[in-house]
């Protein structure tokens, strides 16, 4: 067995693990048994995959039911595991994989929605679209860093291209995560809020939007010193959100999230920068001495 196979399996089998412990911390949840003491009654069952109401069978099938509702977290959590390695080194064949992936992750989660909770399209939109928002943050996320370490390896070669005025280039991936962020979870979050008492749009505007916002441009600051373009590219997909919600719902969510949004990048893009000036003058200050 090669070293690779063997860390996929070692993936897949802790994510499996994990998926079976997330079934059983679902069931708690749902109030199917207790850890401590008698359980309470909340009116839910534990996931069976209603075997025996799609296919007519009898009750003595609830627990196949249940075998197979854990067997198909263990398959996501497999799933999800050995995303945790690399698909390919390649680009191509790298988004091919990654489609590959996606596809069977979603088809696991349709499935074992659509045999225990989902009944309309509605529902299996309100399972795809979380997943796939996930799914785009997190591949996003590694190709930003993949794209950075490439950069700086070209740099160190001497191949690397000047900055970009306002190093706009260097922003675009994470105007990428803006929008995902800025524009996709907001929407999310909007339609999960209850519109009388929006505590879940307050709870994002006044304290997820300004921390995930100050962490990314510390991040992007950190990599390529001031971007200056990353703050209004916030700003802009906020702005975006909000006149659409505004003009198609007649819902105000506050136009104060476009500074906070704004604000937010910008003190991190700032602090970032520091941080990028500091190492530069280090590694100055060690080439001086080597020459």
């Amino acid at each position: 067995m090669t070293d690779t196979k063997r860390q996929w399996l070692i993936r897949a089998a802790v994510g499996a693990v994990a998926g079976v412990a997330a079934h059983v911390l679902l069931g708690y949840l749902l109030g199917c048994f207790s850890l401590f003491g008698p359980a309470r009654f909340s009116g839910f069952h534990f996931p069976d995959c209603n075997l025996y109401r799609f296919f007519g069978l009898g009750r003595g099938w609830e627990l196949a039911g249940i075998a197979l509702s854990f067997a198909l977290f263990a398959l996501f959590g497999a799933e999800v595991g050995v995303a945790t390695l690399p698909f390919a080194d390649s680009g191509r064949e790298l988004v091919t994989r990654s489609l590959i992936h996606y596809a069977v992750t979603a088809a696991t989660a349709c499935l074992w929605a659509g045999l225990n909770i989902c009944s309309t399209p509605a529902d299996y939109l309100a399972v795809l679209v979380p997943l796939t928002l996930v799914y785009l943050i997190v591949w996003l996320g590694r190709w930003v860093g993949w794209y950075t370490e490439v950069a700086a390896i070209r740099e160190k070669l001497g191949l690397a291209p000047g900055p970009s005025p306002l190093h706009w280039r260097e922003s675009l991936p994470y105007v990428g995560f803006a929008c995902l962020f800025c524009l996709v979870a907001p929407a999310l979050v909007w339609l999960c809020d209850d519109h009388r008492i929006p505590l879940l749009s307050i709870l994002y505007a006044a304290l997820i939007l300004p921390i995930v916002g100050f962490l990314s441009g510390l991040s992007l600051g950190r990599r390529h010193g001031l971007c200056p373009l990353y703050p209004i590219a916030c700003g802009a997909v906020i702005l975006v959100f909000l006149a659409a919600a505004w003009l198609f719902y007649d819902f105000h969510l506050g136009w104060s999230r476009i500074p906070i949004a704004m604000l937010s990048t910008l003190a991190g893009n700032l602090a970032g920068a520091a941080c990028h000036r500091q190492k530069q003058r280090a590694e100055n200050a060690v080439d001086k001495e080597a020459s």
